[in-house]
C-alpha cells in the first residue's frame, strides 16, 4: 500500500488525483498528515477524490487512525487515513 504524505503545501486537487489513480489502480491508498493544516488538506483531497470515483461508481470506505512517525526532532503523532474499496449491494 503506497503512503501519501500530506503536507501544508500540498495542492488538494494533486493529492486528490493521486487518491484516485491509488484507488483504480491499487485498490487501496493511504494518507499520512502531521498538523492541522495538512490534515485539512488530506480530507478536503479525500472528499475530491470520493467525488471524482463515484462519477465512475467506485465508493471507498475512510478509516482515519493515529500512526507515530519518527522524525529528526523526535517522535511525532500523525493522523492516517486508510482509504479502501467499498461495494454497496
Amino acid at each position: 500500500m503506497k503512503t501519501i504524505n500530506v503536507s501544508n503545501n500540498s495542492h488538494t486537487f494533486d493529492v486528490a488525483g493521486t487518491i484516485t489513480d491509488l484507488i483504480r489502480e491499487q485498490k487501496s491508498a493511504v494518507l499520512q498528515a502531521i498538523g492541522a493544516e495538512a490534515v485539512n488538506r488530506a480530507v478536503q483531497a479525500l472528499v475530491l477524490a470520493t467525488t471524482y470515483l463515484r462519477a465512475e461508481d467506485l465508493f471507498v470506505t475512510c478509516v482515519p487512525e493515529y500512526a507515530p512517525v519518527l522524525m529528526e526532532g523526535g517522535e511525532r503523532t500523525a493522523v492516517k487515513i486508510v482509504v479502501d474499496p467499498y461495494y454497496p449491494h
